[in-house]
């Protein structure tokens, strides 16, 4: 299940993306409009600042605001960056690879082959997707849904 801090940090991700790159986002207005705890919000940002997806400006006029085109930042790139592995289990992770205690045999475990195939299937659609994406999919369902 995909954490709150992932799915928050996708939400503020998403309403930076609306601005241009370089006008500064108040942390209280994202907070306000996406419906984010401001401390929780505070630190998920400055993680993604720590990790190259954000700069920051002080002062008046300051705020938050995207480094990166949101067609090149990758909802696969936040998700780990966010919530860790994407396998479910950690025998099948690419990344984050250990062995499971009980298994007898990997190569035969038929658990295991289900969740290879749908970590498979699930960094494929998180690979294939940015947050421009993302963003393109929120106004085209607003605009056919009629909402503004």
């Amino acid at each position: 299940m995909l954490s709150k801090k992932t799915k928050y940090a996708l939400k503020a991700l998403q309403h930076l993306a609306k601005y241009k790159e370089t006008e500064p986002v108040l942390i209280v207005d994202i907070a306000e409009k996406e419906h984010i705890p401001k401390k929780f919000l505070e630190t998920i940002l400055l993680e993604l600042r720590n990790h190259g997806y954000l700069g920051s400006k002080k002062g008046k006029g300051g705020g938050y605001y995207l480094k990166k085109n949101p067609s090149v930042i990758r909802i696969v790139d936040i998700v780990r960056i966010m919530n860790g592995p994407i396998a479910y289990l950690p025998c099948v992770s690419l990344n984050f690879y250990e062995k499971c205690e009980e298994c007898i045999d990997e190569k035969t475990c038929g658990i295991r082959d289900v969740f290879i195939e749908l970590r498979d299937k699930t960094l494929q659609i998180l690979e294939a997707n940015t947050l421009a994406d993302m963003v393109e999919r929120e106004n085209k369902l607003s605009t056919l849904l009629n909402h503004p």
